[in-house]
C-alpha cells in the first residue's frame, strides 16, 4: 500500500472515531466542548477534501490508461496482476469518497450542533425576560 492511501485510511478511521463521538449521546457540557474541539480541527483537516480529489483524478486516469488483459495470450499471472490492480482500485476510490462523505458529515453535525446551541441560548434569554 502506497502512502498517500495510507494517509487516506487513517484520515478515513479517525473520522469515523470523531462521528462517533459526536453522535454519542453525552451531557450538554461535555457535547459542546467537544464540538468546540472538533470545529478549530475541521479548518486544518480541510486538506483531505483536494488530496481525496487528486487521488480519485489520478484512479481515473490510470483507470483510462491501463492496459487490459482480455485477449487470450494472457497468462494466469497476468489476468491475477490486472484483477488484483483492479481490487485495489476500488478499494481505493471507496477510501477516497469515505474521506471525503465523512468530513463532509462532521462539518454538518458540528454546524448543527453549534445552530442548536445559539438557539438555547435565544431560548434562555427570552425566557429570563
Amino acid at each position: 500500500m502506497a502512502l498517500q492511501w495510507l494517509i487516506i485510511s487513517y484520515v478515513v478511521a479517525i473520522e469515523a472515531a470523531i462521528v462517533i463521538i459526536l453522535t454519542l449521546p453525552s451531557p450538554k457540557l461535555l457535547r459542546n466542548r467537544i464540538v468546540s474541539l472538533v470545529s478549530l480541527i475541521l479548518q486544518p483537516a480541510l486538506f483531505i477534501i483536494p488530496f481525496a480529489g487528486f487521488q480519485l483524478l489520478d484512479l481515473y486516469w490510470k483507470n483510462e490508461h491501463r492496459l487490459t488483459c482480455s485477449s487470450e495470450v494472457c497468462t494466469a499471472t497476468e489476468r491475477d496482476r490486472y484483477e488484483k490492480a483492479i481490487y485495489k482500485a476500488q478499494r481505493n476510490v471507496i477510501l477516497c469518497a469515505a474521506a471525503i462523505l465523512i468530513y463532509w458529515c462532521i462539518s454538518r453535525i458540528c454546524k448543527y450542533q453549534k445552530d442548536l446551541q445559539s438557539l438555547e441560548e435565544v431560548e434562555k434569554r427570552y425566557k429570563s425576560k
